[in-house]
């Protein structure tokens, strides 16, 4: 036996934490909704054709990167440049990595590399807060793997009836902002730990001065000063803790 296998609890215990997980995300299940539609429609809407928009959907698990990166596409942008874009969009993972690895460190790289493709905004604030209310929970990645799974067929089944639909879903239904409330719904609970919240407020104040910055370089360098800032409060924090222990 694997010297971390006892630290995964018991089979039973790994499916009950798996279906607490699925039942967890439910409640996130309309703003995915929401966001798979917008992202199938935009794919075609934007000149992909369908063969195209099916290919990136199954291999791109990435709204807001598939979103950013389609009319890049569409003009004949350079590779280099496409994939740099999605790259800066997608850095705020690195910031969801961090913060996952030290309750999900003792699990085989197999199964971490399965869910590091799963992660998910909405997913990643769930799991961090039930994993405070347990810290030594045992089966804490069953647990990430169900909501991570629901998460995972619920938007590529709304993203597929987007492009498949794209034709006859106006504009008009504003889906796009129903896909902003999802993101507001994603910060706010966010915005309850000090760290996280230094690291938008920079980021968003950045990123409003940097909007003109050519190549949307200005997005780039507002996600690392927001990266700096959140690591900053959470080093701080944790230097004061050490001391008050002490």
């Amino acid at each position: 036996m694997k010297p971390d296998a006892p630290t995964r609890g018991t089979p039973e215990e790994r499916r009950a934490a798996f279906r607490e997980g699925a039942r967890d995300f439910v409640p996130m299940l309309p703003a995915i909704v929401a966001w798979g539609l917008v992202t199938g429609v935009a794919l075609v809407q934007s000149g992909l054709s369908l063969a195209h928009a099916l290919g990136l959907s199954a291999t791109a698990f990435a709204a807001s990167a598939q979103l950013a990166t389609v009319p890049m596409i569409v003009a004949g942008a350079p590779l280099s440049i496409v994939v740099l874009t999605a790259l800066m969009i997608n850095l705020r993972f690195v910031i969801y990595s961090a913060a996952l690895k030290n309750s999900l460190q003792h699990v085989p790289m197999r199964r971490r590399v399965l869910l590091g493709y799963l992660i998910g905004d909405m997913g990643v604030v769930l799991y961090l807060k039930r994993v405070q209310r347990d810290p030594g929970w045992a089966p804490r990645d069953a647990y990430f793997l169900g909501m991570s799974s629901v998460n995972w067929v619920v938007w590529h089944v709304a993203s597929l009836t987007g492009i498949f639909a794209a034709a006859w879903i106006p504009r008009e239904w504003g889906l796009e902002f129903a896909g902003t409330l999802a993101l507001l719904a994603l910060l706010v609970p966010m915005c309850a730990r000090l760290p996280a919240a230094a690291g938008i407020a920079v980021a968003a104040g950045v990123g409003i001065a940097t909007l003109h910055w050519p190549a949307r370089l200005g997005l780039v360098f507002a996600v690392l000063c927001g990266i700096v800032a959140a690591m900053g409060v959470e080093r701080a924090r944790r230097s004061r803790g050490a001391e008050v222990a002490s």
